[in-house]
Formats: C-alpha cells, sequence, structure tokens
C-alpha cells in the first residue's frame, strides 16, 4: 500500500503521517508514505520523522502538475491536506488561497486521473457553510462561505465533486470542525495564546470573545478521515464534529487557568471583518456509517496539548518568531 499526502508537513496532515507510519491504521501498518509540501511558513519538516524508513518526502506546489504526474503513479490513495487555512491572511490578501485551495486542489484531482490513483480524500472545513446561529449543518446544507478562506475552500469542494461526477474519480469530501492539538502553528488560537501566555504576552481576543466553535482533538480527525478513506462513498462528504462547543471567552479563560494565568492577561482587539458567530456540525452521517465517534474528551485534550507546548519551546519558537508579525497579532478561528 502507498499513501500520497499533500500538505503532510503541515499541523494535520503530519499528525496523519506520524500515525500511518505509526502502524495506528488497520490494514495501513506497513504502508509507504510519500508526502508532497511546498514548506509554507506553516509548513514544517521537523513535524515528521526525519528518517523513517517508510517516508519519502518530495518538496514541492500541488499547483506544479509536471511534479505531481512524476510523483504520484504507483500510489493507491490520496489524502489532501494541502491548503492555505489562515483566516486572517486571507482577509489580508484572497490571490494565494483561491490559487492554491482551488486551483492546487484542481491540479491534484487532474494528477490523480492522469496517474491512476484509485482513491481520493479532500480535507475541508466546517467554515464553508457560513454561520449558524441555531441547530446545526448537515452535509446537504447550502455552502455560504463568510471569507476568502472559506470561499477558497468550498471552491475547492466543489471541484472535488465535479471530478467524481465527470471523471468518476473516487473521492470523498471531509469537512471538519476547529482542530487543536501538538504541532500546530502559532497563528491560530490554542498555540497562540498558549505560547503567548509562556512568553508572558497578552492574548489578542477578537471582539468580546461571545464566538462560538466546535473542537475537535487532530488526533481524532485523522481517524476520521482513515475511516472516510476506508469505507466512505465516491462523491459523497462527511461531517467531522468534535461535539465541545464552547465560546471563545471560554476557552481563552480555559487556557488562562491551565497556564497558570488570569484574566488581567485579555487584551481584546477589533473584530475580524465577516466574523462568523457560530459554527456547529451534525456529524450523524459518519457516526451511523462508519462508526466514528471522537475519543479525545476535550478537557484532557486542552491540557496535554498546553503541556506539549510547554515542553518544545525548541519546535515553536522558530516558527512564531520567524512569521509573526507582532506580539499584538489576532487570534483566528
Amino acid at each position: 500500500m502507498r499513501v500520497l499526502v499533500t500538505g503532510g508537513a503541515g499541523f494535520i496532515g503530519s499528525h496523519y503521517v506520524r500515525s500511518l507510519l505509526a502502524g495506528r491504521y488497520q490494514g495501513f501498518e506497513d504502508a509507504r508514505v510519500t508526502v508532497v509540501d511546498k514548506l509554507s511558513y506553516a509548513g514544517n519538516r521537523d513535524s515528521l520523522p526525519a528518517d523513517h524508513p517508510r517516508l519519502d518526502f518530495v518538496h514541492g506546489d500541488i499547483c506544479d502538475l509536471p511534479l505531481l504526474l512524476d510523483v504520484f503513479p504507483g500510489h493507491d490513495a490520496l489524502v489532501h491536506f494541502a491548503a492555505e487555512s489562515h483566516v486572517d491572511r486571507s482577509v489580508e490578501s484572497a490571490a494565494e488561497f483561491v490559487r492554491t485551495n482551488v486551483g492546487g486542489t484542481q491540479t491534484v484531482l487532474d494528477a490523480c486521473v492522469e496517474s491512476g490513483v484509485g482513491r481520493a480524500v479532500h480535507v475541508s472545513t466546517d467554515e464553508v457553510y457560513g454561520s449558524i446561529d441555531v441547530g446545526s449543518w448537515t452535509e446537504d446544507w447550502p455552502l455560504r462561505p463568510n471569507s476568502p478562506y472559506a470561499a477558497s475552500k468550498a471552491g475547492a469542494d466543489l471541484v472535488a465533486r465535479s471530478y467524481w461526477r465527470t471523471h468518476r474519480l473516487d473521492v470523498s469530501i471531509t469537512r471538519c470542525s476547529n482542530n487543536y492539538g501538538a504541532y500546530q502553528h502559532p497563528e491560530k488560537l490554542v498555540p497562540l495564546f498558549v505560547t503567548n501566555l509562556l512568553e508572558g504576552i497578552p492574548l489578542p481576543l477578537y471582539g468580546d470573545g461571545r464566538n462560538v466553535r466546535e473542537w475537535l482533538h487532530v488526533d481524532d480527525h485523522c481517524r476520521a478521515v482513515q475511516l472516510v478513506l476506508t469505507g466512505g462513498g465516491a462523491g459523497e462528504t462527511y461531517n467531522v464534529g468534535g461535539g465541545n462547543e464552547i465560546t471563545n471567552l471560554s476557552l481563552t479563560h480555559r487556557i488562562l487557568e491551565l497556564c497558570g494565568a488570569d484574566e488581567s492577561m485579555i487584551r481584546p482587539v477589533a473584530d475580524r471583518k465577516g466574523h462568523d458567530l457560530r459554527y456547529a456540525l451534525d456529524d450523524t452521517k459518519i457516526r451511523d456509517q462508519l462508526g466514528y465517534e471522537p475519543r479525545v474528551p476535550f478537557d484532557r485534550g486542552l491540557a496535554e496539548t498546553v503541556a506539549w507546548y510547554r515542553e518544545n519551546p525548541q519546535w515553536w519558537k522558530p516558527v512564531k518568531h520567524r512569521s509573526q508579525s507582532g506580539p499584538g497579532r489576532a487570534m483566528t478561528t
């Protein structure tokens, strides 16, 4: 079995790759893994085992079709994580998000069709649905993205669906809620706030903190992706939720407590343009059809995540200070 993973040096992709190489997924214990990653600011080679005998690493852009056509042949499956994912950056400049997320997905799927890759999973986000005041989204909900990032991911989802319908590519789509865990880039809420507190820097909280998100541990997400890879239907979409709805302000207080700090460290900042108020997924489909359920309790997972950042400054400090525009940069979620 040969599995190709785009964006495999990023936060979620690297966790999936490490899980594959550790033999954690039944039937894939001996799988050989090829990672294609551009190593942009959010990709980190140090998130992967450098010399694992079953890992091949290709430094390249998913928009480079000739490169992909050299790499893809001989692989049995593709898991497509590669994407620009930082909402704030998409608000400031959307072009790279459209190029990578829409054009890159189209190029990756072209390479699958031309190379005969038999199975693919396109990893997306709940943000394609927009914002929901009450209730939760099913997979049949209309796509109403509100940020350039979310719009580019919605476009990628539609491209993926079209390749199933037009080219009969065996591709499924997953849409997950907010992820957290080790090795996440410090531009995102949880690692930004944790690392700020570890450095004695205040926490830039958007608006009044009432925005509600549903949190999913990265390990649960990657298990869901694997379930979809092995058992999902062609042309089907699967929501992947964590079942943990919490306001950003409440999450901030939990992080403060875990870091031994108090609310005097909170610095409200102007809200982001088009900031969605609430996300909520109905993931009944993947639970009923594929037997998915999250295993990592939120309190435990958050505490373990805080501990990981406390114990691994050698990973996050170079990443954070290489890309951060300043200590007051607001979080994204």
